[in-house]
Parts: C-alpha cells; sequence; structure tokens
C-alpha cells in the first residue's frame, strides 16, 4: 500500500504510475475528493473541540467566582454531541480511502520501461537451445507416452488443470524440491521454513492478494482461510506486525509450498499439461531488507533463481518488465524464461519481484536503525526458486530422446540414486 501523505502529496505521480500500468487514473479521483472531506470534517471538529475548551474555560471561571454557568454547560453538551455526531461520518471516509488506496498499485521504478507487455526488456541470454534429429514433443505427449502423466484420471478426482504423476515423474518433482530447497539453503544462505499452506486473511491483504486478486485465489467455505496461492504470503506474514533487528537483515527464507490459484480470467489459456494448473508446486525466495538496499538485493535474488536453471543446464532469458505487465504490488520484476523445445517458445518459470515498502505498509514490517530513531518500513523482495511444475516440463522437453525417454540431468541423479533415464511404463 502506497503512504496516504505520497499518495496526497505526489497526486501526478501515482496518476502517471496508473496510466503506465494501463489502469485508469479515475481511482485517484475519488481518492482526492475523500481526502478533502476527510480535511474539511476533521477541520470542523477541531474548531468545534476549540469552542468548547473555550466554553469550558469559561465554565470554569464563573463557577470559581459564584457565577451561573448553566447555559455555558449546556452549550458545551451540544458541542459534545456533534462532534460524536461527525466521528462516524469521518470514520466511514476513512474506511472508503483506506479501501480506494488499498486498489491503487505500486509505483513502478525509473528503470522499468513504461508500456504494455511488448515493451518487456530482454536482459541477457543463457545457453545453447537442444538440436534434435527427431520432431521435439510437447511435456504432455512425451508424459502420457510415458504412462507416468496423467490428466483424465485427475479429472475424476479434482477436475480440469489438475495431474496426476507417477513413478518416476513423481520421483523427479520430488527430487526437484529437495535440489532446490538443498541449493537455496546450502548454497544462497536461506533459511528454510515450512509454513502453513492455509492463509487467513489479514496476511493475503499484507501481499497484496486482498483485494484485488480474491477471484483467482481459493477460499476456505465458513472459515477466515484461504489456500495459499505462492509461499510468498506466509513467508512475507511471518514477520507481520513485527520491529525488526537492522543487525538482522537482510533476512532471506525459502519454501516448498503446494500452491493454488483459480486462474481466473485465464480460460483458453494453456489448457493442456502442466503449464497453469489450479495447484501446482513451487520453491520461493523472500528477503526482508533495508531501503537502500533492495534493489541490489533483487539482482541477487534473481541470480539464485538462475543458478538453479544454469545447473540443470537449461536454456533461458531474463526478462524486465514493462509497466504495464508487473503484478500489482511490484516495483521492478524481472521474468525468468525458459526454451521449451516442444512449441518452440521461451515461457516464464519465475519471476522475481521489489516490492519496496509497499507490502511492508500493508503488512506492518518495520526496522529500527539505532535505540531511539524513527520507525522505518522495511522493503520485501521475493522470487520462484523455481515453479517445480513448470521446471519438470522443461527437463522432459529439453532432455527428451528419439525412442520416448527423458535423459535425467546430472545434478538431480544424486537424488534419484544415479538414476539416468526415464523410460515408459507402457
Amino acid at each position: 500500500m502506497l503512504d496516504l501523505k505520497f499518495v496526497r502529496d505526489h497526486p501526478a505521480l501515482v496518476r502517471k504510475a496508473l496510466i503506465g500500468r494501463g489502469q485508469s487514473p479515475a481511482a485517484l479521483d475519488g481518492f482526492e475528493e475523500l481526502d478533502l472531506k476527510r480535511r474539511s470534517l476533521l477541520r470542523t471538529v477541531e474548531e468545534l473541540k476549540a469552542e468548547r475548551n473555550t466554553a469550558s474555560e469559561k465554565v470554569a471561571s464563573l463557577k470559581k467566582s459564584g457565577q451561573d454557568a448553566e447555559e455555558l454547560i449546556v452549550q458545551n453538551r451540544e458541542l459534545t454531541q456533534k462532534i460524536k455526531l461527525i466521528d462516524p461520518e469521518v470514520a466511514q471516509v476513512e474506511e472508503e480511502q483506506s479501501r480506494l488506496l488499498s486498489n491503487i498499485p505500486n509505483i513502478y521504478d525509473q528503470s522499468v520501461p513504461e508500456g504494455d507487455e511488448s515493451h518487456n526488456k530482454e536482459i541477457r541470454v543463457w545457453g545453447e537451445k537442444p538440436e534434435f534429429s527427431f520432431e521435439p514433443k510437447n511435456h504432455y505427449e512425451l508424459g502420457e507416452a510415458l504412462g507416468l502423466m496423467d490428466f483424465q484420471r485427475a479429472s475424476k478426482i479434482s477436475g480440469s488443470r489438475f495431474a496426476v504423476l507417477y513413478g518416476d515423474l513423481s520421483r523427479l518433482n520430488r527430487a526437484l524440491i529437495n535440489f532446490m530447497l538443498d541449493l537455496h539453503t546450502g548454497g544462497h544462505g536461506y533459511g528454510e521454513v515450512w509454513p502453513p499452506a492455509l492463509i487467513n486473511s489479514k496476511a493475503m491483504f499484507g501481499t497484496g492478494q486482498l483485494p484485488k486478486f480474491a477471484e483467482d485465489s481459493f477460499k476456505i467455505e465458513n472459515y477466515d482461510l484461504w489456500l495459499a496461492p505462492t509461499a510468498e504470503v506466509p513467508l512475507t506474514n511471518l514477520f507481520k506486525d513485527e520491529i525488526l533487528e537492522v543487525a538482522d537483515l537482510p533476512i532471506l527464507v525459502t519454501a516448498y509450498t503446494p500452491c493454488f490459484r483459480a486462474e481466473a480470467g485465464s480460460a483458453g489459456k494453456d489448457t493442456r499439461g502442466l503449464i497453469r494448473m489450479h495447484q501446482f508446486d513451487k520453491v520461493e525466495l523472500v528477503k526482508i531488507t533495508l531501503p537502500e538496499d533492495s534493489m541490489e538485493e533483487l539482482e541477487s535474488l534473481t541470480l539464485n533463481a538462475e543458478t538453479v536453471l544454469q545447473k540443470l543446464n537449461l536454456p533461458y532469458r531474463v526478462v524486465l518488465l514493462s509497466s504495464g505487465d508487473m503484478g500489482f504490488s511490484s516495483a521492478k520484476t524481472y521474468d525468468l524464461e525458459v526454451f521449451l523445445p516442444g512449441p518452440g517458445v521461451y515461457r516464464e518459470i519465475s519471476s522475481c519481484s521489489c516490492f519496496t515498502d509497499f507490502q511492508a505498509r500493508r503488512a506492518n514490517i518495520r526496522f529500527r536503525r539505532q535505540k531511539g530513531a524513527k520507525l522505518e518500513f522495511a522493503h520485501t523482495l521475493n522470487g520462484s526458486g523455481l515453479a517445480v511444475g513448470r521446471t519438470m516440463v522443461a527437463i522432459l522437453e529439453n532432455y527428451q530422446n528419439p525412442d520416448g525417454s527423458i535423459t535425467i540431468p546430472e545434478v538431480l541423479r544424486p537424488y534419484l540414486g544415479f538414476q539416468t533415464h526415464i523410460r515408459s511404463q507402457n
């Protein structure tokens, strides 16, 4: 959430940011109208309180001199009643203003290209695209031919956009999770966390999923709980309403969680395979940092995610997202896009974002530089390290062989009993 004073003092900048994200700046008109009304009401309250204080002083003076003060006492009661009548109106205006503010996205960084997704900027490309002596297949063709990926039975259990993995693909999924966690904890300095997968509304609000993206999430009926859309939510909210020690920053945490997304508005997109599922596995990276370090930490976090792809020897590119293609809470985002030989395209496998103090304000995550110093909001960052299902997709397609078998990347073999290939179970 943006600071109210910042929005009040920099309306042109906020309008520019809304337009840059492809949104109407009309929401800010409503905010300013409410702000004027709120300040007018507060001014009226202050004037009434001043009048009441003056009357109270006169009452005390009259009583001290033995004179009748009843008329002023009645006046004071009337003033108090007027103030009480205005208070609910102020509260209502502040609530509406807060609601509008909660739907205004973060201000994007000056280094972010403006425009829609066509203005995304390729930063770097890594690895060589594989060359095949045959027509490469899509991952779902490979998985079903191996007899290890089942969408039909999954639909009997849960409906569309779910999958069942068997045997070696199930083991590969588990190996990827362990490999990623081991790399980030042992090689990159993140502390491992096992968080809840059910999240309350306050935590969802803290990272920006609510109220704007309620339709994209799964709500538990009769409970104030949501299925975690990403481990970003519980990991960031570990520090909700806390005052952190400056010596402990940056805080680096990682977690594996199953993730759940309704994918509202994505009808017809990636309807086959593991690319866009209602349930998927992900290893997440979260950082809580000092404000002056956050952009440098974003570069580091992105490299941490890239290292997973490099060790798996999967070709990818890094793309700086444009203002119109970024997430609601982000000030700057890099997407990692892995190459998929089946469709012959790059597809997103990780988004690494710096949220500046946007999430910290919503979740009230603060720190103090030294004893007696003013409290400041920390900066938060997160990135997928990586999306496990999409990593499996990339392995199946990049490591496929003419006979339909899959070569297991060397770095994963210790997690699979040094098995070298995944072969058909049919």
